[in-house]
């Protein structure tokens, strides 16, 4: 009888035991890999996380990557974002407006990464100063960018100042400008729109500076 009950209370303790060792086991388990996660994609995310960083530095954070123009070739979009919106500007989190302080469209062609737009101080492609743009010096910008478009992506740059001030209107000349650049397909680089958005404008090869009043 004796027998009996000490191997039921050894079974009891042992079963207790075995439940412990499974919720220690459990928890410690590594997340399971990603489905998606390939060894080729996650190598393609940290060769153009590189080039980006190559751009704009450590901060580079990358917006929209793929065949953004529809010409058949692998471009990026990344950017420098202000660590905080300005005030009177929408969160990025809740608004698909950025708030950045620099950016640039980066290509791939023929195995080499090249820069085909850059916004800072001025927006620029190899060519130039965007048509209508190099008159304004800005600090930081509110963009907006849409990749469903016909011809591929297409962006919004807005001065930041213009957008966080509340009487915009008092800062003149193309401050208050919100320039739309897109691919114009039969010149093969990004140029800025006119007002209409009928036609692409053609580049500035230096600034566009007022003349002086004094003689």
């Amino acid at each position: 009888m004796k027998i009996r009950i000490l191997g039921r209370a050894l079974s009891w303790q042992m079963g207790i035991a075995a439940l412990l060792l499974a919720g220690c086991h459990s928890a410690r388990q590594p997340e399971p890999v990603r489905e998606n996660a390939s060894p080729d994609t996650i190598g393609m995310a940290d060769e153009t996380q590189q080039v980006a960083e190559a751009a704009l530095g450590k901060q580079a954070e990358i917006l929209a990557h793929g065949d953004l123009a529809r010409n058949g070739l692998e471009q990026m979009l990344a950017v420098n974002r202000f660590a905080k919106a300005p005030r009177g500007g929408t969160e990025p989190e809740i608004s698909p407006a950025f708030f950045i302080t620099r950016a640039v469209i980066l290509e791939k062609s023929n195995g080499h990464w090249t820069e085909i737009l850059r916004c800072d101080e001025y927006l620029k492609n190899p060519n130039g100063y965007l048509g209508g743009s190099s008159a304004a010096r800005v600090t930081g910008w509110r963009l907006e960018f849409s990749t469903d478009t016909k011809q591929g992506l297409e962006l919004k740059f807005t001065p930041a100042d213009s957008v966080a001030r509340k009487e915009g209107a008092s800062m003149g000349g193309s401050a208050n400008q919100t320039f739309v650049v897109g691919w114009n397909a039969q010149v093969k680089r990004y140029q800025s729109l006119d007002a209409a958005h009928a036609r692409y404008l053609s580049e500035a090869p230096t600034l566009e500076t007022p003349q002086s009043i004094l003689r």
